[in-house]
């Protein structure tokens, strides 16, 4: 399944536990790439990450937790 980052609305957003989120969740992205698209994503633009189906509920409860605003693309 693929997701469309939108944009983080947490007053104060860590950097550092959103890339870790994206490793862990996303299935071709390593360290460094996350960093990159925190930055991105930070910096108001949208990020496609895709996400094995079987771990769908706890993805998206993730990026809840760390206010971030997605879109499920397929």
């Amino acid at each position: 399944m693929k997701l469309n980052l939108l944009s983080c609305d947490a007053q104060r957003p860590d950097r550092r536990a959103i890339a870790q989120c994206i490793v862990e969740l996303s299935t071709n992205i390593d360290q460094s790439l996350a960093n990159e698209l925190t930055d991105i994503l930070l910096e108001g633009d949208a990020v496609e990450i895709e996400v094995e189906d079987k771990d769908t509920a706890s993805a998206l409860r993730a990026l809840r937790k760390l206010s971030i605003d997605y879109e499920i693309l397929d």
